[in-house]
C-alpha cells in the first residue's frame, strides 16, 4: 500500500490499562507506518538548521470503545472496504512473535478478541464509523 489514506484513527479497548493501551496504540501506529510508507511528512528543520524525521501531519486520534464495540466496528469496516489493522488479544499474552501467529493460526475468526484497532480510508468513510467514538483517556 503506497497511496495515503485521508484519516487514520486508532481505536483502543477502553478497558486495558494505561500501559498495556500504550502498547497496543504503538504497535498499531507502527505497523500503520510500515502499511503506508508515505504516511509521514517530509523532514523538518528547525531555525538551528537540525533535521528532525517528518511526522504523520494528519493527526491520529486514539479512540476508546468497548470490547464488543471493537469487534463490530472491525466488521463494519471490513464491510466498508476501509483498511483495518486489529491487534489480537494474544499479541500481549507472550514476546514470541511465532507463539502469537501460532495462537492466531488456531484461532477461528470468530473467536479471536481484539485489543485495539487501527482504521484507515476515506475521511468521509472512517468518520462516520468512528466519529461517536470518545477519545482514549
Amino acid at each position: 500500500m503506497t497511496h495515503s489514506p485521508e484519516r487514520c484513527v486508532i481505536v483502543i479497548d477502553h478497558a486495558l490499562p494505561s500501559g498495556l493501551a500504550t502498547n497496543a496504540a504503538a504497535v498499531l501506529a507502527l505497523t500503520l507506518g510500515a502499511r503506508f510508507p508515505g504516511l509521514p511528512g517530509h523532514d523538518l528543520v528547525d531555525a538551528d538548521g537540525t533535521v528532525h524525521p517528518g511526522l504523520i501531519p494528519m493527526g491520529l486520534p486514539v479512540l476508546a470503545a468497548t470490547s464488543d464495540k471493537l469487534w463490530a466496528l472491525r466488521d463494519a469496516a471490513v464491510e466498508a472496504r476501509l483498511h483495518v489493522i486489529d491487534f489480537p488479544t494474544a499479541g500481549q499474552q507472550t514476546t514470541d512473535y511465532a507463539a502469537f501467529a501460532s495462537s492466531v493460526a488456531t484461532t477461528r475468526t470468530a473467536d479471536l478478541t481484539y485489543l485495539g484497532l487501527a482504521v484507515c480510508g476515506p475521511n468521509k468513510a472512517v468518520r462516520s464509523l468512528t466519529g461517536g467514538l470518545p477519545l482514549l483517556r
